[in-house]
């Protein structure tokens, strides 16, 4: 086989030096770990970061095992600074479109060439045009309990009823506080979700929101059309959460009843050699599971890969050697 090492003191094959083995498009949670296993496996590597990520309004995260409670933008820069120890490239731009053939089309006109692709651009979350909602967000307006919670248990706390998803948080929210009101807004409650929600010891607070109160950098209360102010010093919002996923419905990647891309258990789409992880096929996926997703992923993409690699130096082996094939 024809081989050759790389700046990085890797060996690679001739005939595809001139290609990424894999582009990670989104440089969060997912598409970092998923290129740091990558190029431990010393493939040749390239991670697209259009500098956006989701969790940038929040100061801490909660619920990865060893960062608890360590700033997102941290845990970016250690991941950063770990790929590039296996010679994984980080490039910062965007990725206007992705062509069959694995070209990757970035703003400003460099074309990158793939072998395969791993889309991981996350999503963004689509916010009530409510006063205070935009400004508040991710401070002491909060979206998962699992993740917020705790920083704010035993605290008044009020969950803004803008998403079909409010009334489970709010029940959820139950379990770190025994004072939480509940803001309809403008949901039509049914009979069985009131009665749930009363019967569980939440307050309803009937009436449109007209703004979040907030005084000396702090949210204070909710404030109601009718005048009422119901004191609180943190809210949950459920926001309406959109996949960046127009890469991979361009390609034609299948999608669910729901909209989503669908995937395998390893990431792959229904698009050969297109794989995606984290939150751009799974909305509710935390950053440590949005890891994990990159993780499996990674796998599957090394394997598959060396399948190609293999097949590849059969068919070298035979012409060279002469060797007819097998019947």
């Amino acid at each position: 086989m024809n081989t050759m090492n790389d700046q990085h003191g890797r060996s690679r094959t001739g005939d595809f030096d001139d290609v990424h083995d894999v582009v990670v498009i989104g440089a969060g949670a997912a598409g970092l770990n998923a290129a740091l296993l990558l190029g431990r496996a010393r493939r040749k590597v390239v991670v697209i970061d259009a500098g956006e990520p989701r969790n940038a309004p929040a100061a801490h995260m909660q619920g990865f095992l060893s960062r608890d409670g360590l700033p997102p933008a941290a845990l970016l820069e250690l991941g950063r600074a770990e790929i590039a120890r296996y010679g994984v490239r980080l490039l910062q731009g965007r990725v206007d479109e992705i062509d069959h053939g694995y070209f990757v089309r970035m703003a400003g006109g460099v074309v990158l060439k793939a072998r395969r692709i791993l889309v991981a651009t996350g999503l963004r979350d689509e916010l009530p045009d409510i006063p205070g909602v935009r400004e508040r967000w991710g401070r002491d307006l909060l979206n998962c309990p699992y993740c917020h919670a705790y920083e704010v248990r035993d605290q008044p706390l009020a969950v803004l009823g803008t998403h079909p998803g409010a009334v489970h948080q709010a029940l959820l929210l139950r379990q770190w506080s025994d004072d939480v009101v509940f803001f309809p807004h403008t949901m039509d409650l049914t009979a069985e979700d009131r009665e749930r929600l009363t019967a569980y010891g939440l307050h309803l607070a009937e009436g449109e929101i007209t703004q979040l109160v907030v005084d000396g950098d702090r949210l204070r209360g909710v404030e109601l059309a009718d005048g009422r102010v119901f004191p609180r010093t943190a809210a949950f919002l459920f926001p309406r959460m959109v996949p960046h996923d127009a890469l991979l419905t361009g390609l034609g990647c299948d999608t669910d009843a729901n909209g989503l891309v669908v995937t395998d258990r390893t990431g792959l789409t229904s698009v050969s050699g297109v794989w995606a992880a984290g939150n751009v096929v799974d909305p509710r996926a935390q950053v440590i599971t949005a890891a994990g997703m990159g993780n499996a992923a990674a796998f599957a993409l090394n394997a598959d890969l060396l399948d190609e690699d293999v097949d590849r130096a059969v068919e070298r082996h035979r012409l060279t050697a002469g060797a007819v094939p097998a019947e």
